[in-house]
């Protein structure tokens, strides 16, 4: 089992900063930095080069950090074997995932309790990104597990299908568009109100419409917002038009404020798949929190 030293290291060397390490540890930098002499003077070398408010790994630590992400997961890979061996072997764990909007917002929450209930040593972190920042995270070893949507599959990352939803045109209650039956090409003349670039729930869009032989580009796109909330907020008060997952507007269409716009020739669904690191499928906890998530789902 990696000691809570070469832990905290390990925090230290993947931010490269003492104080984001603090913050993400949620313990004192004159803790972190006693934990970290502690390891230099064990080891008889340096491990960082202080570099004014910044640092970075000295050749011995470059090494250590590399032997401990091995070591890393053959710890997870040990603990996945000892729970198929013994049902009572449940050591503290920690997890950190990754999910773009929609998920973290919108369906994490409920099963994120049920499982913590069922598994009370494992200590769970949830990170909201878009769907491009989570799999950079994952491959910068970030994260443990990412749920993604609208993305391009890369080689070295494994990816399971979780969920299916649907992206569907919106508006204000107020806006005239209310009333109206659209068609595809109707879009070249309404403004639009959409999420950012590296959005998963924009790229699924983009890609919807390009089979429709209509660039993103040249639409009147008059705003890009980030984040799924900011984005309903701006609609509830314009004229524009938007598309959001309909998950995410539930309470918002079943209460009146926005009301969805049928595109009779544009239909717009996405996926949602988990994404892990190759070599860490069978990892615990990471395969047991995505079979309890997909049965609770199923």
């Amino acid at each position: 089992m990696l000691s809570h030293k070469h832990e905290i290291f390990m925090e230290v060397a993947r931010l490269l900063s003492f104080t984001k390490a603090s913050q993400s540890l949620f313990i004192s930098q004159s803790a972190i930095s006693k934990q970290v002499k502690a390891l230099e003077e064990y080891y008889k070398t340096g491990l960082f080069e202080r570099l004014g408010n910044s640092v970075a790994l000295t050749p011995a630590g470059k090494l250590l950090y590399e032997k401990l992400l091995v070591a890393k997961q053959l710890q997870n890979e040990l603990y996945h074997e000892f729970k198929q061996l013994s049902e009572n072997f449940s050591p503290q764990v920690n997890m950190v995932v990754g999910a773009s909007t929609t998920i973290s917002l919108y369906i994490l929450p409920p099963v994120l309790s049920a499982y913590l209930q069922k598994n009370p040593n494992v200590q769970l972190t949830l990170k909201n990104r878009n769907s491009e920042n989570i799999l950079k995270a994952l491959l910068d070893h970030e994260l443990d597990l990412g749920i993604v949507e609208g993305i391009s599959k890369v080689s070295n990352v494994t990816y399971t299908p979780f969920l299916t939803d649907d992206v569907i045109a919106v508006c204000s209650s107020r806006n005239p568009l209310k009333k109206m039956q659209l068609e595809v090409k109707d879009l070249y003349d309404i403004p639009l109100a959409l999420r950012e670039r590296g959005s998963g729930t924009l790229a699924v869009l983009e890609d919807a419409l390009e089979k429709k032989k209509i660039r993103l580009s040249e639409l009147p796109i008059k705003i890009r917002l980030g984040g799924t909330e900011a984005l309903k907020n701006f609609v509830r008060v314009d004229t524009c038009l938007s598309f959001l997952p309909r998950q995410a507007v539930l309470k918002e269409l079943e209460s009146g404020e926005l009301v969805e716009v049928p595109i009779t020739d544009l239909h717009v669904r996405r996926s949602f798949n988990f994404i892990q690191r190759k070599g860490t499928e069978n990892n615990f906890p990471y395969k047991d929190f995505i079979q309890f998530t997909k049965r609770h789902y199923s």
